[in-house]
């Protein structure tokens, strides 16, 4: 049965969704079968992974609001072992449409049921709010990837965060765990990184991954041309920390 890792954080320009599509790229080049499930209205891991948004009939909405079964809104991408459920604009309007439905936290969860079979690990890239898309991801995960920048503000998203999980762990899904998180954007010469990592260390003791990410401009890039950064540039310091948090969640698993 596939994993499912929501990767999220309500705080914008973290690296959430470039984390989300060159972990999914990195973990299925290393011989997985990867499903990356993109549910922010903006669509940009639909684009980041080299789908045409135009060409996109069934989306995340289709599962969400239209009852569309999963299987069919699968696409393939042109990177090794990897399949994607694009986004589409319509998501905007999802939050609204969802408040009027029934059991509309689990909508997700129990589409993703019937498929969680064929992959080994599932991602979903969650919008940056923590809505009612971000709650059917959340009941959907086993666990939640935060990536955090090392700044000022970081850890008062992180609070947020947790009192959401906490949430949703007693209304509806008491296995909701933390995958890890990881730091990005990271600059080991500023003494303001050095705190926030302390800070966040102490906050999520043992659930800080090994691997951080640095900033890069090809990791800007790559998304323009539709790629993830290890087909993009595999030399790039950016790619080779992807591919290596990629063998970290890999062997993570492998214990757990």
């Amino acid at each position: 049965m596939g994993k499912i890792i929501a990767v999220t954080n309500q705080k914008g320009g973290v690296g959430k969704t470039t984390t989300a599509v060159n972990l999914a790229a990195g973990i299925a080049m290393l011989g997985n079968k990867v499903l990356l499930i993109d549910i922010d209205p903006q669509g940009n891991a639909t684009s980041g992974a080299g789908i045409d948004k135009r060409s996109v009939k069934h989306s995340a909405y289709s599962i969400i609001i239209e009852n569309t079964k999963a299987e069919q809104t699968i696409m393939h991408t042109d990177y090794q072992n990897l399949d994607i459920i694009p986004s589409s604009m319509n998501l905007a309007a999802a939050e609204i449409e969802l408040v009027d439905i029934e059991h509309r936290e689990s909508k997700l969860k129990n589409s993703l049921a019937l498929i969680k079979g064929n992959y080994d690990f599932i991602f979903i890239d969650c919008p940056p709010s923590l809505g009612l898309i971000t709650t059917n991801a959340f009941c959907a995960a086993d666990t939640l990837l935060v990536p955090i920048q090392p700044e000022y503000y970081a850890l008062e998203g992180l609070s947020q965060l947790m009192n959401s999980v906490r949430k949703i762990k007693r209304r509806y899904n008491e296995y909701l765990d933390i995958e890890g998180v990881l730091l990005t954007m990271y600059d080991g010469r500023l003494n303001l990184t050095q705190q926030v990592v302390q800070e966040v260390k102490r906050f999520f003791p043992r659930k800080v991954f090994a691997t951080v990410i640095p900033r890069t401009v090809r990791l800007s890039e790559a998304p323009s041309f539709g790629m993830p950064i290890m087909y993009f540039d595999k030399s790039n310091k950016g790619s080779i920390a992807y591919v290596e948090l990629s063998k970290e969640i890999i062997n993570n698993n492998k214990r757990s």
